[in-house]
């Protein structure tokens, strides 16, 4: 499939939506589980390509990973100490999350590892979490000076050192990389961020026993001896997938949406943030805890929307929103203007170029990007052309949504939301 036709609404969307579970939780929660030494029970997993890589790479690790249906597995490992040598390369496909997170737990491990993954992967920076694990004893090696893939872990001639890092990003794959090589280590790690980023990995090492300290923007980890496995692990919906139904609920008019089971761990709630001071009909219903996580229902209806500014000190609890949040803002009146926006850059494409590039297909003159900031101007006449997804999932899903909330739309290179949402096109069609 190397084209699909996106359809303009022909009325206001109505309709209940199940979220698929969450990535982040469900990429922790195989990992998580393979390191514990009894079974554990994962349900609502999300079943898609970034999660699958994950679970893959704990099954050559030695894990046994089972599948029961497409949401639902069974985990078992043999202990925090109990993973053994794949017997080839590792591959983390498209995930980052995998890849990064990987290299904290493999770090310490007695055994050699080497990693690759797809095109998009090879070009992603990995120094960022190679140059802290290598201050804590570790031995990574990889192309252009230790920054790209292939990377190899190669086993430390001692155990790895506790260290205090002062993180230049707020990034948690950077984080949860050094907490989880920190289990191993011979005293405590500490990271420092600038903004405190999700914490996905910090409730679920405390789930499964590990001493964790929070206090601000920074986290300590003291080393592990064992792992408290629990029984199950129920992966609440994401709201980077609940988001496309947000801002499309939000700006097709005559529209009513309820999202169930979406994950609200304040971590990741800035898109709410942004939409409510959009002036978005937003209703937070039944919160509760799933698998350790706060979760609740969402009803969305459309509204009329003005666009916001916002920057750095949000970025981290909606980075992955920014592509449909930047389509709310073409909806929007007046001006939305994001700033601290480079890390845009270094995901699985420059999205925030391509915002620029290919939202400006759609809406002439409606986007500019300028280093780290990105202006929307809103209320721009819309027009039906053809869109190119570069392979990224989530520039794919919010190109669509622009599409079927304006003009309509052909998008180039759709398949890739394979990646974290593999019924999402279903999902539009139902709703259209």
């Amino acid at each position: 499939m190397d084209k699909k036709k996106i359809a303009k609404a022909s009325g206001g969307l109505h309709g209940t939506i199940d979220i698929p579970g969450d990535k982040s939780i469900s990429h922790r929660s195989v990992m998580f589980s393979a390191l514990g030494d009894t079974p554990v029970h994962i349900t609502n997993f999300l079943h898609a390509q970034d999660c699958l890589s994950t679970a893959a790479c704990m099954k050559s690790l030695g894990a046994e990973v089972r599948f029961l249906n497409e949401g639902e597995l069974m985990v078992t490992g043999h202990g925090l100490h109990g993973l053994q040598e794949p017997a080839g390369i590792i591959d983390a496909g498209n995930s980052g999350t995998t890849l990064r997170l990987m290299m904290g737990i493999l770090a310490p491990q007695p055994f050699l590892t080497t990693f690759t993954g797809d095109a998009s992967l090879h070009h992603r920076p990995m120094g960022r979490v190679i140059e802290p694990l290598t201050r804590m004893g570790a031995c990574i090696y990889g192309r252009q000076q230790n920054q790209k893939l292939p990377i190899t872990v190669v086993p430390s001639a001692e155990k790895l050192h506790g260290i205090t890092y002062q993180s230049p990003v707020a990034s948690a794959q950077v984080k949860s990389a050094l907490l989880l090589a920190g289990m191993y280590a011979d005293g405590n790690t500490t990271v420092i961020e600038p903004f405190r980023s999700r914490d996905h990995t910090e409730q679920m090492l405390e789930a499964f026993g590990a001493e964790v300290e929070r206090e601000g923007n920074s986290v300590t980890i003291h080393p592990v001896r064992t792992f408290r496995t629990p029984e199950s692990i129920h992966v609440p919906g994401d709201i980077s997938s609940a988001a496309y139904w947000l801002v499309a609920g939000s700006i097709v008019p005559g529209s009513s949406l309820l999202l169930n089971h979406v994950g609200v761990n304040p971590t990741r709630t800035g898109i709410l943030d942004v939409l409510k001071a959009m002036g978005a009909k937003l209703e937070i219903r039944n919160r509760r805890i799933s698998g350790g996580e706060e979760a609740a229902d969402i009803r969305v209806e459309s509204s009329f929307l003005h666009g916001v500014s916002f920057g750095a000190e949000i970025m981290p609890r909606l980075i992955d929103e920014i592509p449909i949040i930047a389509v709310a803002a073409l909806f929007a009146d007046g001006d939305t203007v994001i700033t601290g926006a480079g890390e845009l850059r270094v995901k699985e494409t420059d999205r925030l170029q391509a915002i620029v590039d290919q939202f400006n297909q759609l809406a002439p003159g409606a986007a500019e990007g300028v280093e780290d900031c990105l202006i929307i101007h809103g209320g721009r006449p819309l027009q039906q052309a053809e869109v190119f997804s570069y392979d990224d999932h989530r520039m794919a899903m919010s190109l669509a949504v622009l599409g079927m909330a304006g003009e309509g739309a052909v998008l180039r290179r759709p398949e890739c939301v394979n990646i974290s949402y593999p019924q999402f096109y279903e999902t539009l069609a139902g709703l259209c």
